[in-house]
């Protein structure tokens, strides 16, 4: 089985992908190549900071890798937070600061549509490949749940009356995103040769 290296330093990322991928991959953590920094993103949308992160992974080690960037759009905020949805109340990263202002500018909208997002880029011998998924729903009006991370506190499903946040994990990952995302991705890998080990 071949060896896939993730390419995030977020712990919930590497979790969730796991759980999808550990029957076509052996796992790794970009943490096991001693990548200490964080990967650049300063693409202006998903795709370029997925690309970018893939990039930043195989040019420097050349490894089988699959980097993901994910966000979530709101309808009424055209878009936002979108592809600064993990900054979204500035620097460091907080995902409560950022359910926070996400609550605050929705305070007295009607209009709760929203989408999150996932763009896969996945790198084998030179080659980029890109996969996309996404799940709508609607922003509630406060946090409800323990469980995932990021906005899954406000983000209800629209086939769902629960917060991805007050799902299980593997309840989320028949629905979510990236899992949609990972699907298409794991369609391709069985149907290719070129990632066949031999």
């Amino acid at each position: 089985m071949k060896s896939l290296y993730l390419a995030t330093q977020n712990v919930h990322k590497v979790e969730e992908l796991s759980a999808l991928l550990g029957d076509h991959f052996h796992i790794h953590s970009i943490s096991e190549l001693h990548i200490t920094e964080d990967i650049p993103e300063t693409g202006l949308t998903l795709a370029e900071n997925s690309m970018q992160k893939a990039r930043f992974v195989a040019e420097r080690f050349g490894v089988t890798c699959l980097a993901d960037d994910s966000g979530l759009e709101v309808q009424a905020l055209n878009g936002a937070p979108g592809v600064f949805s993990a900054r979204y109340a500035g620097e460091p990263k907080n995902d409560q600061a950022n359910c926070a202002k996400l609550l605050v500018e929705m305070n007295g909208i009607k209009n709760r549509q929203a989408r999150f997002v996932t763009v896969l880029t996945f790198h084998e011998n030179g080659q980029f490949f890109q996969f996309e998924g996404e799940v709508g729903g609607e922003i509630i009006h406060e946090m409800r749940g323990q469980e995932g991370f990021g906005y899954d506190p406000l983000f209800m499903p629209s086939v769902e009356s629960r917060t991805f946040a007050e799902m299980s994990l593997s309840e989320k990952n028949k629905i979510a995103h990236r899992a949609r995302a990972l699907e298409k991705f794991k369609l391709f890998i069985d149907e290719s040769l070129l990632f066949h080990d031999e």
